[in-house]
Parts: structure tokens; sequence; C-alpha cells
């Protein structure tokens, strides 16, 4: 039986250096995105996709995919670094100077808008449960499917399903609210 693409093993006759960087190339957009979604700051972002990365090829070789495909696997590892970095940032409240920087400059006025909107957005991302964050990130951050979400998170699919629904009509609501309000 071949294993399917974005396995590790589906890449015979290759490296575990090559078979990595291919999986690497192929998945790094999701990862990054669902990444991206959870912490709304690109450099944070972009160093928590590398650190996920550092992770996963230190433990590619443990990889099984009878347990869970690759890209399950990984996302798993993202969430960890995740949650790994809000349980140590929780401690300490710094601000970056790139941060500082950008906060003293003055952006165009199309860029204050979609900033606004962003800011909006995850305000109300911040009031949904922890759960409903999770699903909606997983989902549009790293376009999983309800399938995938469920294994990952311990759920039937119908139940993602639901949650999903529920979630993004709650999102809307909020956004609804900011915009008359």
């Amino acid at each position: 039986m071949r294993e399917p693409e974005g396995s590790p093993r589906a890449y015979t006759g290759e490296s575990a250096r090559e078979a990595f960087v291919k999986l690497y190339e192929q998945h790094f957009p999701k990862v990054f995105r669902y990444i991206s979604y959870r912490v709304n700051n690109v450099q944070l972002a972009e160093d928590l996709t590398s650190e996920t990365f550092a992770k996963a090829l230190t433990g590619f070789s443990s990889y099984r995919s009878d347990k869970a495909s690759f890209s399950t696997w990984l996302m798993s590892i993202a969430r960890h670094v995740v949650t790994d970095h809000y349980r140590v940032s929780s401690k300490r409240q710094t601000i970056s100077l790139e941060k500082a920087a950008e906060m003293s400059s003055a952006p165009s006025e199309e860029e204050a808008s979609r900033e606004e909107e962003r800011q909006r957005l995850q305000v109300c991302m911040a009031g949904l449960p922890q759960q409903e964050q999770e699903i909606i990130s997983l989902k549009f951050g790293a376009e999983l499917t309800n399938r995938q979400i469920s294994k990952m998170l311990g759920l039937s699919e119908s139940n993602v399903g639901t949650k999903l629904y529920r979630a993004v009509r709650k999102l809307r609501e909020s956004f609804r609210g900011w915009q008359n309000g």
C-alpha cells in the first residue's frame, strides 16, 4: 500500500532530510496561517512556526503514520507550541521594539482601517470559548477538514461541525454589534 502524499514514508528513496524539506514546503502555509490566527502578530507567528518545525524535525524519526496523518501530527505540535507560548507570556508582559516602533509611526488610512477591523475580529474571537477559538483557527487558519479537527480535539465530526457553525454565527453577531454600535 502506498503512503499518502504528505506522509514522511511517501518519499521513499530520499533521505529523511529531503523528505522533511518537502513536507516543510507543503505544510508551512497552513501551520503559519493557523498560528497567525491564534497570536495575531506576524513576527511572533513566524517565530512560533519556526519552533513548530524545529520540534517536528526533532521528532521526525518517531512519527508514526498509523497513529495520525502527518498533517494532524504537525498541527498538534503547533497547538502545543501556541499553548506553551501563552502559558509563558501570561507570566510576563513585554512589548517588542518593533511593536513600539509600529505604534509610534502613523499608518495610512487604509492600513488603519484594516488594523481596526482585524483588532475587532480578535476581540470578537476572544469572546468565544477557548474550544470554539481553536476550532475556528484550525478550520480557517490551518484549513483542516472537520474530520481532521475532530481527531485532533477528540470530538465527533458532527460535533465539530455544530460547534463551528455556532462559533461562526456568534462571531458574525458580535462583529455586527461592533459595526452597529
